[in-house]
């Protein structure tokens, strides 16, 4: 580039002499050679600003230049811009292209799409999105969350909407549920994505109905099985001793399950329980005492504190969860073994229940799946130690209701830790202490 502006210069500046070699010429006859050469500088200077000055209102015209003559200076710059004007022209086509294909793709989509600014304003959204939230042109540019007021969602996006968020009645037709992500992209721009969960909704009501009826219904005839069975007292001797044994077992593992199924349907139908303080220092002691008595002797287990809070929350739902948590430890840990109770302050800002054993630990291939209902790591040990397969689907349940979350870690060998971490609004100053 730089020897093609060499090249254009040392071109002008023999037109230039040239253009005044043919005013020297008339001067010499007439015998006024400055005056000649005077006049033809002053024509060439007036042509040149003529044309700089028509390429300044093309430019300020923001209108496309014509393919110049190359030439000079000027013709060498009037070619620079042309060649820069026609790569951005050919970028636009190619950007516009894909931006068409882009929307008309967004457009066919079943899902809603909401394009989100830094601080969450509407940018663009396809129609999906307008059908399903209700939105409309007029409310491009305006802060989502005062178009969806709904508690749900704004709880939601105060706790990071780091997780999907289900079950959200559509502004537009409330029978609709929806399901939310937020997803951040270039930079601090998010996209919304909702998708219709209506259906999926109505099929999960129909199974949780279902399990809860078929529960209830097995109910009062294990009661009366069970209550049978205890009232038959076979001699020790009998052929019958060990039947009526294994039958008993097996009815009482059955009613196990029947409240465990009942529990885990009461607590998928409640978007929230009931908050109230949980003196945790009690609650701690009481699990302290239900493993003791669940161990008898056999195990070390001990209770830790350090947070010295207390818990704002459902307390019978809580004690539920965390009992689940120090049962499966005292099940699954060899006789000798030891299991530690731990309330502690959670680097977060909040506060977590931590139940660690010295089991054999577990595989991290079953850990993600720990929470599905009747997923055992190994079913016959599971059924030898009396578990239901329930026990961690009611903690996750519990926990979520609690806008908390179950973490587990573990490894073959060397035992596994399940902490419940709640979040800072849920941690409260404590009241009492039974422990001091």
């Amino acid at each position: 580039m730089a020897s093609n502006f060499r090249h254009a210069w040392f071109q002008s500046m023999l037109r230039l002499g040239a253009w005044l070699l043919a005013w020297l010429l008339p001067g010499l006859v007439l015998g006024a050679v400055w005056p000649a050469l005077a006049a033809g500088l002053g024509l060439a200077l007036a042509w040149q600003y003529y044309n700089w000055a028509r390429l300044l209102r093309q430019l300020r015209s923001r209108r496309h230049l014509q393919e110049p003559e190359r030439g000079g200076v000027q013709g060498e710059v009037a070619a620079l811009i042309y060649s820069r004007q026609r790569y951005q022209r050919r970028r636009w086509h190619r950007l516009h292209q894909a931006l068409r294909a882009f929307r008309t793709a967004a457009n066919a989509l079943p899902d809603g799409i909401v394009v989100l600014g830094p601080e969450l304003g509407i940018r663009w959204f396809n129609p999906a999105a307008g059908e399903l939230l209700g939105l409309s042109a007029r409310d491009l540019g305006i802060h989502l969350p005062a178009l969806l007021r709904a508690p749900q969602f704004a709880e939601w996006l105060d706790r990071g909407a780091a997780d999907p968020l289900f079950d959200l009645a559509s502004p537009a037709t409330p029978a609709r549920r929806l399901w939310l992500r937020l997803i951040d992209y270039a930079g601090r721009h998010r996209l919304l994505v909702v998708r219709d969960v209506s259906k999926l909704m109505q099929l999960e009501q129909v199974r949780r109905d279902f399990v809860a009826n078929v529960s209830h219904e097995l109910r009062t005839p294990l009661t009366v099985i069970h209550g049978y069975l205890e009232l038959i007292e076979p001699g020790p001797d009998t052929e019958w001793s060990g039947p009526i044994a294994e039958m008993r077992r097996q009815s009482q593992r059955m009613t196990r399950l029947v409240e465990d199924l009942l529990t885990l349907s009461r607590l998928e139908g409640q978007d929230r329980l009931p908050d109230e303080p949980v003196p945790m220092a009690t609650l701690l002691a009481t699990l302290l005492r239900e493993a003791q008595t669940l161990s008898a002797g056999q195990h070390l287990i001990a209770v830790v504190d350090p947070a010295g809070c207390d818990l704002h929350g459902a307390e019978a739902e809580l004690h539920s969860a965390f009992a689940n948590l120090v049962a499966n430890a005292v099940r699954y840990t060899p006789a000798g073994g030891q299991i530690t109770i731990r309330f502690r302050d959670d680097p977060g800002g909040g506060v977590r229940l931590e139940v660690e054993d010295s089991g054999p630990g577990i595989a991290a291939e079953h850990i993600d799946r720990l929470t599905e209902r009747f997923y055992r790591v190994s079913t016959s040990r599971s059924r030898a130690t009396g578990g239901t397969g329930l026990g961690l689907a009611i903690v996750k349940h519990v926990l979520l209701l609690h806008q908390a979350r179950l973490d587990i870690d573990s490894e073959p060998g060397r035992g596994s830790c399940f902490s419940c971490v709640f979040p800072a609004e849920r941690r409260i100053e404590r009241q009492s202490d039974p422990f001091n």
